[in-house]
């Protein structure tokens, strides 16, 4: 039966799968509170995070501060140019159209991926060094501080930008009426790709994250971006504090259901229990009625 000890470490453990979900989910959110769609490129944000971080540092030579900078900022104008060149074009307004299309994007990009750094397994190191330390008798890694530090920052800074900076406030104004946006001037066409762009970044930040402690591959952030869309669907869908609560909820339960249970079934208990909740609340724990 696990102790107490054992409990913390499954905490900690689902803690940092719950972080980069909830970042994942986030920018899920970011997109369809603009746009009205579900942008599945943001997958493949995820997998560019980690590729890039991956160039930055073996190919370029960036110590690891810089390398994630430039993976971050890498991932920001992908996001940005998914939305000019591959989005914006399209002479629809159907949102169902749209997500076919940026799940069209999505295998081009995981195309393009895999040309560019084949599809062998690849390692990254970790932001700093790799000895556990002990935290509420959990032997932690480094990196799943930094996980869980730099997710809390960026969920900060994305507060922050949305209540203090201009591009943020437009943003809301464009996710609250468009057209009402356009007539008072706002640039609208810049604000939905600002919101890929900023969607890239949190994806981004993701990839960077999760790699050093998982297996990096151009298609590393397929699985890790659909638990990201389970956690916003589970929190309330286009709600920020509830792809926060749903990507934590989802991360503890994979991580409680493998310790107590078996890691055979931890993907299966997430999504039972995702399941009756949108049974009970189809709208998710946070989402407006």
């Amino acid at each position: 039966m696990p102790n107490l000890h054992d409990l913390a470490q499954f905490v900690f453990a689902g803690l940092t799968a719950g972080a980069i979900y909830a970042l994942v989910a986030l920018g899920f959110g970011v997109v369809h509170n603009t746009m009205g769609i579900v942008n599945f490129t943001q997958v493949d944000f995820v997998s560019l995070g980690g590729m890039l971080l991956y160039s930055a540092l073996f190919a370029a030579g960036l110590p690891m501060p810089l390398a994630l900078l430039a993976a971050v900022i890498g991932v920001t104008l992908i996001g940005m140019t998914v939305e000019v060149v591959g989005v914006r074009p399209s002479r629809t307004d159907s949102h169902l159209v749209l997500i076919f299309l940026t799940i069209g994007l999505s295998i081009i990009l995981r195309g393009i991926m895999k040309l560019i750094w084949g599809k062998n397994r690849m390692a990254v190191p970790p932001l700093t060094g790799e000895l556990p330390v002990q935290l509420f008798g959990a032997t932690i890694l480094p990196q799943t501080l930094w996980i869980i530090v730099l997710t809390g920052a960026a969920i900060l800074g994305l507060v922050l930008f949305f209540r203090k900076t201009s591009l943020g406030l437009a943003m809301r104004a464009v996710a609250a009426n468009e057209n009402a946006a356009a007539i008072v001037g706002l640039k609208v066409k810049r604000v939905k790709a600002a919101s890929f762009a900023l969607a890239g970044a949190l994806g981004g930040l993701a990839g960077c994250l999760v790699t050093p402690i998982s297996t990096l591959a151009y298609d590393v952030g397929v699985l890790l971006g659909l638990k990201g869309f389970a956690a916003a669907i589970l929190g309330g869908f286009g709600s920020f504090p509830g792809a926060i609560l749903g990507g934590i909820i989802l991360g503890l339960l994979e991580s409680l259901s493998a310790g107590y249970l078996s890691s055979a079934y931890k993907d299966v208990v997430a999504f039972v229990v995702l399941l009756l909740v949108l049974f009970v609340r189809p709208r998710g724990l946070l989402g407006s009625v």
